[in-house]
């Protein structure tokens, strides 16, 4: 099996986004220990607080944010960093040509019942028009990622990413404490018969994407004729990684129950990366009206309805939107 840097190599990734990358997944390795010791090194439970998103913070997600950003902050290649857990945007080294988005800690509702949870980051170019401070850093949209990735804490540990090329995936031998490559090219077959979406929030959802849900609920016995199968994660990291792995349509529609605020996903750190793991691995990224990866981010906490998967189904899904039926 081949060691991740070689294949980084092979696909002519440029020295200082290797090392970048190295950083990345040098704290990944580290929050991926902390999470195996789980209670035996007290990081379970909540703190008192909240981050900017209105949700309560874990301890996990703290340790994991701070890690990643001391990290990134000491490697000198990052002139801006954006996670979850900022409330801003945190200056790093003035000139570094990179700017990097995470989140810390993606699923964290799972961590005290050890279910699946995973670290989402993504890298695009620093523009030397803007100082490091500047939130416009990140008004770019995800077509201009350099590098988009994951890495899934489960059973193993594994890291999806692209550099632009093909959706690869990795899995920790820690052992040797290194990444090796699994699978080559993760793609997704273009029709499917798993879903994943919140089903608690079947109220509150638009007409259109009602029909659609009650449409595959039906099965054979309706218009689709044929049976759906539904898996949920309650992390977006793990069910995504699911649909790479085998296939599937992921679903985060708008919802009224804040009409101020009707998606859920953040676009920079959450839907950017994954919409472009999905695309390279062959399959389709859309909110409820647009391809995920045209849009450029007002802000770096904006949200964004995520519809994603293999590239027939979210077709489907998208004309029960646009028609309302």
């Amino acid at each position: 099996m081949k060691r991740l840097i070689p294949c980084l190599e092979q696909d002519n990734v440029e020295i200082e986004l290797i090392l970048l990358i190295k950083t990345i997944l040098t704290a990944c390795k580290e929050i991926s220990f902390r999470v195996g010791q789980g209670a035996l090194s007290n990081v379970l439970g909540s703190t008192l607080d909240e981050n900017i998103q209105g949700e309560t913070q874990k301890k996990l997600d703290i340790i994991s944010n701070q890690l990643l950003k001391d990290m990134l902050l000491e490697s000198g290649k990052v002139r801006t960093i954006a996670s979850e857990e900022e409330d801003y945007v945190v200056a790093a080294t003035e000139g570094a040509p990179y700017i990097v988005a995470f989140d810390p800690l993606d699923g964290s509702s799972n961590i005290d019942i050890n279910g699946q949870i995973g670290t989402i980051f993504t890298i695009y170019r620093a523009k030397d028009d803007v100082s490091a401070g500047s939130e416009s850093q990140f008004s770019q949209k995800g077509t201009e990622q350099v590098c988009a990735g994951y890495v899934l804490y489960g059973p193993s540990t594994m890291l999806a990413m692209t550099t632009g090329g093909p959706s690869r995936l990795y899995t920790l031998d820690k052992t040797q404490g290194c990444y090796l490559l699994t699978t080559e090219q993760m793609g997704i077959p273009i029709e499917t018969q798993e879903f994943a979406v919140n089903m608690s929030n079947f109220n509150q959802w638009s007409s259109g994407f009602t029909h659609y849900i009650n449409d595959l609920i039906l099965g054979d016995e309706g218009t689709r004729a044929k049976k759906f199968n539904m898996r949920w994660n309650g992390a977006m990291v793990g069910d995504v990684h699911r649909v790479l792995s085998r296939g599937g349509i992921f679903c985060y529609p708008n919802d009224i129950k804040k009409p101020e605020q009707p998606a859920k996903l953040r676009l920079l750190y959450e839907a950017n990366p994954l919409a472009m793991l999905v695309e390279n691995a062959n399959g389709k990224a859309f909110t409820e009206q647009e391809r995920i990866l045209d849009i450029e981010p007002s802000h770096i906490h904006q949200r964004v309805a995520v519809i994603m998967g293999s590239t027939q189904e979210v077709d489907e899904c998208l004309e029960y939107l646009k028609t309302g039926i």
